[in-house]
């Protein structure tokens, strides 16, 4: 198997460097929008290479203000979520999309703006984002190893576990108690559930904490804090020296602690929940999640996070928030390759993107800094 692997890494390196990534960004195409292009041109393991799609193919959007991305199959599921994340991490407001893939090509076509609605003219952000999908990226193999980067500036927290009044100043005095300075945290709270990612030092040495006693007894004490009164529902408390992607390590933690589950008495009026349905598209073998909710920054991150960490793959995608409200539809089937099975596969898929969606709005991680 390893050396499948490297076999492989080998000849995705030779291909891109023979059909390296191109990314051509142009601010004269078009009156209020900027013009980005992506082509990414990959082998399949039968060797073939595909060729397709220019700008008209994409005019449909109503304007040329797009990216364009192709991968292959092999790599294909994570891709979308690559990308967008990108898009997303430079405060990028993703106002359209259209996403389709078909005999292992995958194209992504997006219109985007800057957080007050202009086009994207910061040199900065122009050259990140070639840099970051073109010829120097390693954005179509970055998705085959999921994992944390070591680092010795910082250890890494993450809290899951009971939400109630007061939590965010008892986590506070106990890092305060064990001589812990916060250097960033983040906190979403969600359907009575908490989840953070905390970054600390070690007060004497302003370096990561090494020592293994006082690590155990962050853990201990911290797991006590979150368990609250809460006996049903557990805590957890991980320790690491790595560093992640904040809010992508967020969804999966929130994910992992089930708080999509709704307790029985709860009585959030349904005009306030995202509309999510699922259907099954059975001349096609596709399933179709359509989401209707108020627009926000992020959004599309967040859907597609989701998606992804429950293990489908998006074959299809429109995307619409040009307006107050945001319309999303996906037509995913599981890494399998089968659409939805059963009627409780179709509800977890419907509560966990409702929740995906209302726990960002709910996050509070500024708190932090004003309580430490």
């Amino acid at each position: 198997m390893s050396f499948s692997n490297d076999m492989d890494d080998e000849y995705e390196k030779l291909f891109r460097r023979l059909n390296p990534p191109r990314v051509v960004i142009d601010n004269e195409a078009c009156k209020n929008a900027t013009v980005i292009r992506v082509r990414v041109l990959v082998s399949f393991s039968g060797g073939r290479v595909l060729f397709s799609l220019d700008h008209r193919s994409c005019c449909f959007l109503g304007t040329k203000y797009f990216i364009v991305l192709q991968v292959d199959s092999a790599n294909k599921h994570g891709i979308l979520l690559e990308v967008v994340q990108v898009l997303t991490d430079l405060n990028l407001i993703i106002t359209k999309a259209y996403i389709s893939s078909d005999g292992g090509w995958f194209m992504d076509v997006f219109n985007v703006t800057d957080p007050d609605g202009n086009k994207v003219t910061d040199e900065a952000i122009l050259d990140y984002i070639t840099k970051s999908l073109g010829p120097e990226s390693c954005f179509t193999s970055s998705m085959r190893s999921v994992g944390v980067k070591q680092s010795m500036d910082h250890t890494a927290i993450e809290l899951t576990g009971s939400d109630r009044p007061g939590l965010l100043s008892e986590v506070s005095a106990v890092l305060t108690h064990l001589k812990c300075n916060v250097v960033n945290a983040e906190v979403w709270t969600h359907n009575m559930r908490a989840a953070a990612v905390m970054q600390v030092t070690d007060e004497e040495t302003g370096s990561a904490i090494i020592d293994p006693e006082k690590l155990s007894r962050i853990k201990e004490l911290l797991c006590n804090v979150l368990k609250g009164s809460n006996k049903s529902r557990g805590a957890k408390t991980v320790v690491s020296h790595g560093v992640t992607h904040t809010e992508r390590r967020l969804h999966q933690m929130m994910f992992a602690d089930r708080d999509y589950e709704r307790a029985n008495n709860d009585e959030l009026d349904e005009k306030q929940r995202p509309n999510v349905s699922v259907v099954n598209w059975c001349e096609k073998d596709y399933s179709v999640v359509t989401i209707t909710s108020k627009d926000r920054p992020k959004l599309l991150f967040d859907t597609v996070c989701t998606l992804t960490d429950m293990e489908y793959v998006v074959f299809h995608a429109n995307i619409d928030a040009e307006g107050p409200e945001a319309h999303q539809e996906y037509y995913i089937k599981h890494i399998d390759g089968s659409p939805v099975k059963s009627e409780a596969e179709r509800q977890r898929i419907i509560q966990c993107l409702e929740a995906a969606i209302e726990r960002r709005v709910s996050e509070v991680s500024e708190l932090w800094y004003l309580q430490i």
